[in-house]
């Protein structure tokens, strides 16, 4: 169905948090204060690749109003984090390896001596090569960046015999893409506060995308005991992965336990480019081979990640981009190998779409200039190669039957465009130039085979009467607590003034596993499902005892707990009164891994989520500016629990895409930030986005299929390129290889010399 109020019915509800949104009211994380409280800050390294000579802090420690300089020295556990591999040091000792690199950090009473107290540090020095490619790292005889040199992971999945599939191949393709360094821009930055107690206990108020994982860090580096860190993470104001990864905490937490004081940090918009994480920048080289029929016959990638100086999440990334590089089409001859690099630029990381936004574009454009070749239409080309029901998942292993990526392909013809598009459009203006363009996708979830993909939630009857449940997860935007209040309407019949939603604490909620990877959604759907009927019990037990009605009979329902009387529905007894008879056996909770698949391809994904989109833009050949006029959405993800959140989530993914494609790029030259705010680094605006964008949802699932829905958070994002880059092509004739777009390319159109 095509989500909007009319269709969603009664599931359509205005969101908990969606006034204070809006009118500002809301207090994020960094907005706390708390009395006594420092400041503290970071001094970078300014420099991209350096050995260091000497720190001298001893003028800044003695400036009024300084309570605590500190560096690696006064480090009591691990220096170093890292959410996959702990490789970046929380304080440089002697190597400098980007310029955002932290050497010292300030605890001051005011900003203002913060800000002071940087100046009066002193760091010497000595200057090293700047290896600003990938290409340049992986020369013989660049500097090793890491002790196992320069080269962080490396993928090599093949199938078939790619010499013979080429053999047999009527039309080959060879292109070389390239995607961006892109910015999360995130409305809140990175930031926190960190508070200290008289019994040694560290409390964070963080926004971060995973509680647990950030309180293992952090008891790591401090050295103490995990139970001795609470993580407070919720709500926090936008990530998209970029705070999946420790930033502001390390420092803020060492600070505060050495000066026993609440101490706030919070980077301005500067520090967040010059020191947050990035979309990984790829070169990605495909060589495509098709027969004179259609079909696809053997399929070369290589690709290049740059992932920056140190690593993250980049061999994951690489894992994830290996596999999306096949894509959903049935080849029977492929060979696809990448390697992420080390470099002196800023670090890559987690961000929405994983990798795979960089091999779709590139993968689709793959697809749309061998339907070119053929004299094809590209949608029927695709549609010759796609994968059936049953088929394996694109590096051979087995997964969930799903026909998505057909109902997709099918769905998208839907779209007003789709008629448009046979319909040459000619605009009164000549240099006003329109195009027509569809991709198609299939996006794992979960975090893959051979990592811990562990979930686990908690349900009770609380002492205020209220049906509680309590999961490891965060509210970032995307409307997690919503979702959670339908389904719990859903299970239990009740009003939302019944429920009490726990998030974002580890003091309060178990363990969840991180709120990313497209992966929330579905786990606190099957955490509800485990949780339901065992918390039924134990409430029906309970009411049975007190009120002599027979379990069967009852049932939850608004208040309280009712039965079905002769003269209609009858409440029995209200959720209040049976708290107050006690509430120690209403309490269940459960513990279970995201479904993942049997065979051993480490990263390899189980559940898919399809998506297919039509873009329509307008190119001014004057300028080379690109418009899009419209664009919709086709998304195959099982049942719609929250249909503003679905849409939400669509549409916020697709305006990201939108910047990847045509605005955003962090640039950097030398190792170091040429874009250094959101003066130069271009998001969309409201003015940029259509004015008409629709999204299909399409919520059948096989038959059999007990999995539930899947997530959206980063489906929306991955197809979106391509579809442009193919408008683009049909308006102008140029195909674009690079991303963001070239306006000067645009420029030179083909058709500019024939007027």
């Amino acid at each position: 169905m095509w989500l909007d109020r009319k269709s969603s019915g009664d599931k359509w509800k205005v969101r908990r948090d969606g006034q204070e949104k809006v009118t500002g009211e809301l207090r994020y994380l960094t907005d706390m204060t708390f009395p006594n409280m420092l400041y503290g800050r970071v001094l970078r390294s300014t420099v991209p690749h350096a050995r260091i000579v000497s720190i001298d802090t001893s003028v800044a420690l003695s400036y009024p109003g300084v309570v605590a300089v500190l560096t690696y020295r006064d480090i009591p556990g691990l220096n170093g984090f890292g959410i996959s591999t702990p490789d970046q040091p929380v304080f440089c000792q002697d190597l400098v390896r980007f310029e955002g690199d932290a050497i010292a950090a300030v605890a001051a009473t005011t900003e203002e001596i913060a800000d002071e107290a940087l100046s009066l540090i002193r760091v010497e020095y000595e200057p090293l090569l700047t290896l600003d490619t990938p290409e340049l790292a992986l020369e013989p005889k660049a500097p090793k960046l890491h002790n196992q040199g320069n080269i962080l992971h490396q993928t090599d999945y093949q199938r078939g015999n790619i010499d013979e599939g080429f053999k047999h191949c009527e039309y080959v393709i060879e292109e070389t893409y390239k995607t961006p360094r892109q910015m999360h821009t995130y409305l809140e930055t990175e930031g926190g506060i960190f508070v200290p107690s008289q019994e040694g206990k560290l409390t964070v108020y963080a926004p971060t995308q995973h509680g647990y994982k950030d309180r293992m860090q952090l008891a790591r580096i401090l050295g103490c005991e995990e139970e001795q860190v609470r993580v407070i993470s919720s709500p926090i104001g936008g990530s998209f992965g970029g705070k999946d990864e420790l930033n502001v905490q390390p420092y803020g937490a060492l600070l505060a336990l050495s000066c026993h004081q609440p101490v706030k940090m919070h980077y301005s918009r500067w520090e967040s480019v010059k020191a947050g994480l990035k979309r990984h920048p790829m070169k990605i080289t495909m060589k495509t081979g098709v027969n004179a029929s259609g079909e696809l016959m053997a399929h070369q990638v290589q690709i290049l990640s740059d992932t920056g100086a140190y690593s993250t999440l980049g061999g994951p990334v690489l894992n994830f981009a290996t596999e999306h590089a096949v894509g959903p089409y049935q080849i029977p001859h492929v060979d696809v190998k990448g390697k992420a690099v080390y470099t002196n630029n800023g670090i890559s990381g987690e961000f929405r779409g994983f990798g795979g936004n960089q091999v779709i574009f590139a993968l689709e454009g793959q697809l749309d200039r061998l339907a070119e070749k053929l004299k094809m239409d590209p949608w029927e080309l695709r549609k010759r190669n796609l994968r059936k029901l049953n088929d394996l998942g694109p590096m051979g292993q087995r997964v969930v039957p799903t026909n998505g990526p057909e109902q997709v392909w099918d769905a998208i013809k839907q779209s007003p465009l789709w008629e448009k598009k046979k319909t040459k459009q000619n605009s009164a203006k000549p240099w006003l130039k329109s195009g027509i363009g569809a991709a198609l996708a299939m996006h794992g979830s979960g975090l893959g085979y051979g990592i811990p993909d562990h979930a686990g939630g908690l349900i009770r009857l609380n002492q205020d009467g209220k049906i509680e449940v309590a999961f490891g997860h965060e509210e970032f935007g995307q409307g997690l607590i919503a979702t959670l209040e339908i389904l719990l309407q859903d299970h239990f019949q009740c009003n939302q003034d019944d429920l009490s939603i726990v998030i974002g604490d580890t003091d309060r909620v178990p363990s969840s596993g991180s709120s990313t990877a497209s992966r929330t959604t579905n786990m606190v759907w099957q955490a509800l499902n485990r949780l339901k009927g065992p918390f039924l019990e134990g409430l029906f037990t309970k009411v049975n005892e007190l009120t002599g009605y027979p379990k069967e009979e009852l049932k939850t329902g608004p208040g309280g707990i009712w039965v079905d009387a002769f003269e209609g529905p009858k409440q029995v007894m209200t959720y209040v009164d049976i708290a107050k008879s006690g509430v120690g056996e209403l309490e269940c909770s459960t513990d279970f891994h995201f479904p993942v698949t049997p065979d051993p391809f480490v990263g390899g994904h189980y559940l898919y989520t399809s998506t297919s989109v039509i873009a329509e833009v307008e190119v001014n050949i004057l300028t080379g500016s690109v418009k899009v006029t419209r664009m919709d959405h086709a998304v195959a993800a099982g049942p719609v629990i929250n249909p503003m959140g679905y849409v939400g989530q669509i549409e916020g993914g697709s305006v990201m895409a939108l910047g990847f494609t045509l605005t955003e790029d962090a640039v950097m030259n030398d190792g170091k930030y040429v874009t250094k705010n959101l003066d130069t680094y271009l998001v969309p605006t409201i003015f940029d986005v259509p004015e008409e964008h629709h999204v299909q949802a399409i919520e059948q699932l096989p038959d059999g299929d007990s999995f539930g829905p899947r997530g959206v958070g980063e489906v929306g994002s991955v197809a979106l390129a391509p579809a442009i880059v193919a408008a683009i092509k049909e308006a102008t004739g140029v195909w674009v290889t690079e991303l963001p777009v070239n306006r000067e390319q645009l420029q030179k159109a083909p058709f500019l010399i024939e007027q």
